[in-house]
């Protein structure tokens, strides 16, 4: 039992070579020969040139096909990231349903789909949606047989326009304001009080409406 203890309890080696995570920058006690554990990265260049050949291999296999998936605009988890945009893993089946495209069809078109995401909000679901209608008319289906194009293939000048194979770009969703003055109201507003005191309010109001309902109750009991 005390060598499984001291086995759990031990650091692993990035904690005893070096800093890792987001931690306090510590003073380094190298000990045990140190310099035969010092991380290296001589293949960087061979990396480098793999990565590039892997990247021009995988777009000759796609052929027309856009290089990257299409994927959600969603914001990020917590207060420190949901004040920006970024892609999602898929869209969901209501914003696919509102859009217009079946659950089969779209991976077969190259979108995304997450069944466990929920829409929480009608504005990130309609930037979606947009996200998708507008796909949806850049997208070109080249018939499988040139001579019997099926429904929803593309014909005549659509087969020769000019394409990308670049993916849709993320909307920025603020409206950029012309610069001004700073007025006297906004210098001595407080914003991130404000915040806290309104985060404040909503964690709190499910007790304080349950203490004002048993003070009501005790109220209504005392007048019978």
């Amino acid at each position: 039992m005390l060598a499984w203890l001291c086995l759990a309890t031990e650091p692993n080696l990035d904690q005893r070579m070096g800093f890792a995570h987001n931690n306090v920058l510590h003073k380094n006690h190298f000990r045990k020969d140190w310099q035969r554990r010092v991380r290296t990265w001589f293949d960087q260049p061979g990396r480098k040139q793999r990565r590039r050949v892997a990247r021009k291999t995988k777009a000759g296999l796609l052929g027309a096909r856009p290089l990257q998936l299409l994927r959600p605009a969603v914001r990020g988890q917590t207060v420190r990231y949901n004040s920006k945009i970024r892609e999602g893993r898929g869209f969901t089946l209501a914003e696919l349903k509102e859009a217009g495209i079946g659950r089969k069809k779209a991976l077969g078109l190259g979108i995304v789909v997450d069944h466990r995401r929920r829409n929480l909000s009608e504005e990130g679901k309609a930037v979606n949606v947009a996200r998708l209608k507008a796909y949806s008319e850049r997208l070109i289906v080249y018939p499988r047989k040139a001579k019997k194009p099926k429904k929803g293939d593309a014909t005549g000048d659509d087969l020769t326009c000019e394409t990308t194979r670049t993916q849709l770009a993320l909307v920025d969703p603020y409206e950029r304001e012309a610069p001004r003055k700073i007025t006297d109201e906004e210098r001595s507003f407080e914003a991130y009080k404000t915040l806290r005191e309104a985060w404040a309010r909503a964690r709190h109001e499910g007790a304080r409406k349950a203490r004002q309902a048993k003070k009501d109750e005790e109220e209504a009991n005392k007048k019978k």
